[in-house]
């Protein structure tokens, strides 16, 4: 079921079976190595978190993405590196343009004609297909725009999809990924005119919590009906925090968050205190160099069930 007011929702939730026994966090993850990192304007001309003045240091972009993976690994997710190619400079966010379910790949369709050879990387599916053995169910059918878990933040311990409305996903693509994926019950709303990604301003963490920058959303009463889903587990980020990312974390394992070095330094001590009192341990990672693109920690971060 697809929902698209705040009323609509409370009342789907109401008839939602309360626990839907899925896995809340990913049990493995797939990453693209940056290779000849750096911007390109055609690729994201509606993204306002890139600066498109700074110099970007490809070295170091490499050298925070072998760490990020490192990070993931000392958690315990296995982490599998699919190397970049320079046709695509940019393209080390695949959770833009793949998700998964248990044995199935969704490959999404990007907006932005310079994106869409990310999701047409054969060496992708075939890891996919010939290694895992998984499904690949293809959204690149007319008309539908579906950037995958940018625009949907997905609660995967119950099956339910928030999908942020904005140029990176159409109501074809809203639709297509609620069937692909399986998903319960997906709410669908307006972010803010200058917002690109849901996943950049709102996270769910393990199912059990939420964060978020009310702001970014185009009507408060969407963001009152998310903390009452949440009951009581909503972190509400204010200007600062978005602005380092904050918003752009993964719980990675149930007891587990990333986020960017610049998120977690960005943080007031009340919100620290609510990732501790959820129960969750907050890892900071250095990819800052990486964020010049636009993007974050989670971008990065393809998640496998």
């Amino acid at each position: 079921m697809i929902v698209t007011s705040p009323e609509a929702f409370r009342e789907a939730v109401a008839r939602l079976r309360p626990d839907a026994d899925l896995e809340p966090t990913m049990r493995s993850a797939f990453l693209v190595t940056p290779v000849d990192f750096r911007l390109v304007r055609q690729s994201s001309p509606d993204n306002a978190y890139v600066d498109w003045d700074v110099v970007v240091d490809s070295d170091r972009a490499l050298a925070q993405h072998r760490a990020l993976a490192e990070a993931m690994e000392r958690l315990g997710v296995p982490v599998h590196l699919i190397p970049g190619i320079p046709e695509l400079p940019d393209g080390v966010f695949p959770n833009n343009a793949f998700a998964t379910v248990p044995r199935r790949l969704v490959v999404g369709v990007m907006r932005h004609p310079l994106r869409q050879g990310e999701t047409r990387r054969e060496e992708i599916r075939a890891f996919f297909r010939d290694q895992l053995h998984y499904e690949i169910w293809d959204l690149d059918h007319e008309e539908v725009v579906a950037e995958m878990t940018g625009p949907l933040v997905i609660d995967r311990a119950r099956g339910v999809g928030f999908c942020g409305m904005t140029e990176r996903v159409n109501e074809k693509g809203a639709r297509a990924m609620h069937e692909a994926l399986g998903l319960r019950l997906t709410f669908q709303f307006d972010l803010d005119a200058a917002e690109y990604h849901t996943n950049v301003i709102m996270a769910v963490l393990a199912g059990r919590a939420c964060v978020l920058h009310p702001g970014s959303f185009s009507d408060e009463s969407i963001v009152e009906v998310i903390g009452e889903f949440y009951s009581g587990r909503l972190l509400l980020l204010d200007d600062e925090e978005k602005a380092a990312f904050a918003g752009n974390c993964i719980s990675v394992t149930p007891s587990d968050v990333l986020m960017s070095a610049r998120a977690r330094d960005a943080l007031r001590p009340s919100s620290l205190r609510f990732f501790e009192e959820q129960g969750f341990q907050l890892h900071g990672v250095e990819v800052d160099e990486l964020e010049k693109a636009g993007g974050s920690l989670r971008c990065m971060v393809a998640e496998i069930f």
